[in-house]
């Protein structure tokens, strides 16, 4: 990847915690960083521009569903990702990888590649490294990630290193197969729960050498507590200078514990999925609208939060919406929820700034104890 296009800057550190700054050909990005999944080339009922006034900085697409339906070659003539779906700030495709854990019962896992049955027409389709970065170029992602097995678990031992070294021949394989300097590729490490294997990994994904890397393999069936485990003695060993990046993650807490042990990008549905389930994030804990103790409620969801929900709206008028199944309040609540994950990475971020993680954490644990 050439550095005109593409570099990383640790800019304020606290402990292992640290903040930095992702250059890329569509902007930058301050990390610690949240992205809002879009698999389908939209995230969720919301508008780019919506996103764009909560304060996401980078979002997320999906190679293989895109890869399926509208086709890579439809979104590289409407312009790319960022033109089709008009969103002008970076963009971050995940390679297929997470399909092969996700659709285990529509799939072959070869040396070659993956043979999927396409869910959009039953067509068998054969994913290949080199295929998951052709298709990742034509959609125009700023930062592409490697094709991977991503194993389930529980899996023995040997076979999560069977996997995982199927997966650095395969990373081997993308790197060879990508030609364009102007997107960024990043390497991902799997092992498991096995720190041996992980250590293993870790070293040699550098070996083959990436402009970024990323954990992938947790938050896959582990609980918390080995996942924490995992990120505690892996993350501080990826490169310094490189972004590190949790595939997957997860609640504000596991964010909060990822970030102190040292890494820098996240992504996960659950913010946007559970709000369209009734599922609240909000500073003092998640509340839950389907909960009969809302429906004369006025306070906003948030007495903290100053998104449009919150400013506008009460749990009670939101909870109606959601019992009545209509769509606006699929968008309030996913607006709510986007802004508090935007803004908690925010806040974060000035904690790593001024060096006071450690209270910022136990304050984080104080409030939702109060509230339990």
């Amino acid at each position: 990847m050439d550095e005109k296009f593409f570099s990383f800057q640790v800019t304020a550190t606290d402990q292992k915690a640290r903040c930095g700054v992702l250059r890329t050909p569509h902007g930058s990005v301050e990390t610690p960083v949240f992205m809002p999944v879009g698999t389908q080339a939209t995230v969720k009922t919301m508008t780019p521009k919506e996103l764009e006034e909560v304060g996401a900085s980078l979002i997320l697409s999906n190679t293989y569903h895109l890869m399926l339906r509208p086709g890579q070659n439809i979104i590289k003539k409407m312009g790319g990702l960022h033109g089709f779906m008009q969103w002008p700030k970076p963009i971050l495709t995940d390679s297929g990888g997470f399909q092969v854990f996700s659709l285990a019962n529509q799939r072959v896992v070869k040396e070659e590649g993956v043979l999927f049955q396409s869910y959009v027409d039953g067509e068998k389709i054969l994913l290949t490294p080199e295929k998951a970065i052709e298709i990742q170029e034509a959609l125009g992602a700023d930062i592409m990630m490697c094709f991977d097995e991503c194993p389930p678990f529980p899996s023995t031992q040997k076979e999560i290193e069977t996997s995982l070294n199927l997966s650095l021949r395969w990373a081997r394989r993308c790197k060879r197969a990508k030609t364009k300097n102007n997107q960024a590729l990043f390497g991902i490490i799997q092992g498991g729960i096995f720190l041996d294997l992980r250590q293993q990994s870790l070293e040699q994904t550098i070996e083959i050498d990436f402009d970024g890397y990323a954990l992938g393999g947790l938050s896959v069936g582990e609980d918390q507590g080995r996942m924490i485990e995992v990120v505690s003695e892996i993350a501080h060993r990826m490169p310094e200078s490189k972004p590190r990046y949790l595939m997957g993650v997860g609640t504000p807490g596991d964010l909060l514990e990822c970030v102190y042990h040292g890494l820098d990008m996240f992504d996960c549905v659950m913010p946007t999925k559970n709000a369209r389930n009734g599922g609240i994030f909000t500073s003092f804990g998640a509340i839950n609208l389907a909960n009969s103790q809302y429906k004369d409620d006025p306070a906003p969801l948030d007495p903290d939060c100053t998104c449009y929900t919150c400013q506008n709206f009460s749990r009670a008028y939101l909870r109606h919406l959601f019992m009545s199944s209509e769509v606006l309040g699929a968008r309030l609540n996913t607006l709510h929820n986007l802004s508090f994950y935007v803004t908690f990475m925010r806040q974060i971020r000035q904690a790593i700034q001024e060096k006071r993680l450690d209270a910022f954490r136990k304050d984080f644990y104080q409030r939702r104890s109060q509230n339990s």
